[in-house]
């Protein structure tokens, strides 16, 4: 045991701290660091704010509990083996957090005893320890404890048994192709969705089944596929909702903050909404223009930098939304009602006050901490109705204004305007779908949208203006080999883009303009989509090429973005707008971290990539929703459009729906089709049937399956159906098929169909 320092009156040092934990042979906690310095009553309390400090400095890692130095290794941890040197294994710790500045280090396991040499040969990379870790002059060294069960990637899928009464695990994912053999069930039974993992370092070991989760096609079972494949966090720890539970009962005084109780704000939202975090207000300047004002939620005075709870909001990056639940970024008690913004309640808001010209320019603009009472929550449809009818209230007439004079301003700048369908599903509350529909696009959308980005400006520039750190939301014009790919595939429509000009949003504006078909239109549309580049959030501005701005950044959703809560913190920094300090156990400042303040980098690139999962984890979701919806429908025909052509066949989707699935080219008649792939066609060696992205099709729907989320078509199964490419009628030759279609591996188990509708 280390000799504890002689207690000093008053607190330690930071070095004192440091150069304690550090000698320490056992894991150094608040405890042991108070008793260390002799610290009693109000000096505990200090302490405790002294670590916290030195956490969001970078200088300690850990919890109460057993702190370490930042960079370090805590002194009781999980190490994985990693390889060998010298005849000694050497690890690196288990969780080593990936946004942390520097690489993991290298220990080397030293077991004590006799049997030293053995202990030493039964460990193989890639074997988890629990160890004692010690840091000498000659670099970090461990001592291990025991051996940890290995920890494997699980993999989700579907028990199947076929006839000889093997089990077999089928997949989720639809990329996924092949079951894997079962060697232990775990107790799970044909056709229940199961977590399992492999049962042995050869593929040929199969999976053992580590925990049954249910019926696959039970209500809400989709989206609990999604968040296990993803990996998306969606349990906090207690730590987490402890502190989330103490934030939500921080006062709210009105000390430093604005009173805008008075004004009659709303929020306007879709009506299934689970949060409420943007609300608006305007009023006439007398002059042309208008004050308009822009509140958020003030989600940084409840969630502050370096605790569990904003630790937590980090691994998440962003709320996850699914038809039958959210998996949120924050706890509860804060996401869906402390920083919610209710109608009638008195709420912690971000203020952003815009002056508005005639012209719809926003010529000034000032950021403050309010206090606001939102006078009402109106559904998107309801208040498109109001306005429609003549029975909206002024101030929501005085929206209505504003947003025409913002809608001029955005005519001017001539963003990206690529108007694409959305699907809606609706489900009873038994989780059960109801409705699958396409959503539909109002002005009330669009005023709310033209406010946000209006606010989401200010934020941009009103940072630059104090040359403080700006977490960006970047989206790059399209790269070249993206723009060659569209102008290849315009020339198919006898439609030229030439790349000799300067690329602009206008410029594909007027490209769709001059479209009269419709379904061309929609067509040159997705073309365009798949040209531009994915938008990503960066400390370093390069301007938001869609919307045709120079500074963008995402203000107007911290319940649900990490990156909004970045901004609002710049905010706080860069105009003292800085709370007194939280009484209780709640960290005591909400503006940037001083990590984040040198380096937005790590943390951009983490949220960006949560984006990319949420996103893919949301439309995935979608997927088997409208697979189980058409699963009672196999056998019925869908007037459907080509999205995409490949050698081994279409893609194409339901029209007025969004049900996207395969027509594999075996279906598509007896003649060999040949790819063309510049002009993205299949042709028939006939030289008659052509088939193209945009051709009008009315395809069979051949298969639906809810698991994977995967649906099949193939053509209308009598010779002469009609078949409309591009607006134009031809005749197709079509071999017939007979009606008993199987699932795609035609093992027992498999979702499969037989005749109209009909499901085994």
């Amino acid at each position: 045991m280390a000799r504890s320092p002689k207690p000093q009156p008053g607190l330690p040092t930071k070095q004192q701290i440091l150069d304690f934990i550090a000698s320490s042979a056992e894991p150094a906690g608040k405890r042991e660091i108070a008793r260390a310095f002799g610290l009693k009553g109000q000096e505990k309390i200090q302490l405790k704010a002294l670590l916290k400090d030195m956490a969001e400095e970078g200088l300690i890692d850990g919890n109460r509990t057993a702190f370490h130095r930042m960079g370090g290794v805590a002194k009781v941890t999980v190490l994985r083996v990693v390889g060998t040197e010298d005849g000694e294994a050497l690890a690196v710790p288990d969780s080593w957090q990936p946004d942390d500045a520097t690489p993991p280090p290298r220990l080397r396991l030293i077991e004590r005893g006799a049997d030293r040499r053995s202990a030493q040969a039964a460990l193989r990379v890639g074997d988890r320890v629990l160890a004692r870790t010690e840091e000498t002059a000659t670099g970090w060294i461990a001592h291990p404890m025991k051996k940890l069960p290995a920890r494997t990637e699980q993999v989700m899928g579907v028990v199947e048994i076929d006839g000889a009464g093997k089990g077999w695990l089928a997949p989720v994912d639809k990329r996924e192709r092949h079951s894997q053999p079962i060697s232990d069930l775990g107790g799970a039974e044909a056709g229940q969705l199961v977590l399992a993992e492999p049962a042995g370092r050869s593929p040929r070991s199969g999976v053992k089944v580590t925990e049954v989760l249910g019926d696959p096609l039970a209500p809400k079972a989709f989206s609990l596929i999604a968040i296990h494949k993803h990996g998306i966090p969606f349990a906090f720890s207690p730590e987490a909702v402890e502190e989330a539970q103490r934030a939500a009962k921080l006062p709210l005084s009105i000390d430093r903050r604005e009173d805008l109780r008075h004004l009659p704000i709303v929020a306007i939202d879709p009506s299934d909404a689970r949060d409420h975090d943007d609300a608006i207000w305007a009023e006439p300047d007398g002059e042309g223009g208008f004050r308009a004002l822009v509140a958020i939620a003030d989600v940084s005075f409840y969630v502050r930098p370096g605790g569990a709870l904003d630790r937590s909001a980090r691994q998440r990056g962003n709320s996850v939304y699914f038809p039958d639940r959210v998996v949120p970024m924050l706890p509860e008690v804060l996401s869906a009602d402390v920083c919610s913004l209710r109608a009638g309640e008195d709420r912690a808001a971000m203020a952003c006050h815009l002056t508005i010209a005639a012209n719809g320019k926003v010529t000034d603009w000032r950021f403050t901490r309010a206090i606001v009472r939102i006078d009402e929550v109106i559904a998107y449809e309801e208040a498109q109705r109001r306005i429609d009818a003549g029975e909206a209230a002024p101030h929501l007439a005085n929206l209505w204004d504003a947003w025409r004079a913002l809608e001029r301003a955005r005519t001017d700048r001539d963003p990206l305007d690529l108007d694409l369908p959305e699907r809606r599903v609706k489900l009873d509350e038994a989780g059960r779908i109801t409705e699958i529909a396409l959503r539909e696009r109002l002005d009330a959308h669009r005023v709310v949208e033209d406010f946000m980005i209006a606010a989401n400006v200010a934020a941009a520039k009103a940072l630059e203006s104090k040359v403080a750190p700006i977490v960006y939301r970047i989206h790059e014009p399209p790269n070249r080999e993206k723009l060659v790919a569209l102008k290849d595939y315009l020339s198919t429509f006898d439609r030229k883009l030439s790349l000799g000009q300067v690329i602009t949003p206008g410029l594909f504006n007027r490209l769709l303009k001059d479209v009269a078909d419709e379904a061309e239109k929609g067509l040159i549309m997705e073309a365009v989509l798949r040209s531009q580049t994915q938008a990503y959030y960066g400390p370093r501005n390069a301007g938001h090429f869609g919307l045709a701005l120079g500074s963008y950044a995402h203000f107007t959703s911290p319940i649900r973005r990490y990156a909004d809560l970045l901004v609002h913190r710049a905010l706080v920094d860069g105009f003292g707008l800085e709370q007194p300090e939280p009484k209780g156990d709640v960290p005591p400042r909400s503006g940037l971290s001083d990590r984040d303040r040198s380096d937005l980098s790590r943390i951009s690139d983490a949220i960006s990539a949560a984006e990319r999962r949420a996103m893919e984890a949301e439309r995935e979701t979608i997927d088997r929703y409208v697979a189980a919806w058409l699963s009672a429908r196999v056998g019925e025909v869908f007037e459907c459009r080509v999205t995409g052509v490949q050698k081994f066949g279409l893609f194409a989707t339901i029209l007025g729906l969004g049900g996207d699935g395969l027509v594999p080219v075996s279906t598509l008649g007896d003649e060999r089709f040949h790819y063309d792939d510049r002009a993205q066609v299949l042709v028939g060696d006939s030289g008659q049937t052509r088939f193209a992205m945009g051709d009008r099709l009315r395809l069979r729907l051949a298969e639906a399956n809810p698991l994977t989320g995967a649906l099949k078509f193939e053509p209308e199964d009598h010779v002469g159906a009609p078949i409309e490419p591009r607006g134009r009628p031809m005749q197709l030759p079509l071999k017939k098929r007979g009606k008993h279609l199987v699932g795609q591996r035609g093992r027992p188990g498999n979702i499969r169909h037989q005749g109209r509708g009909k499901k085994r």
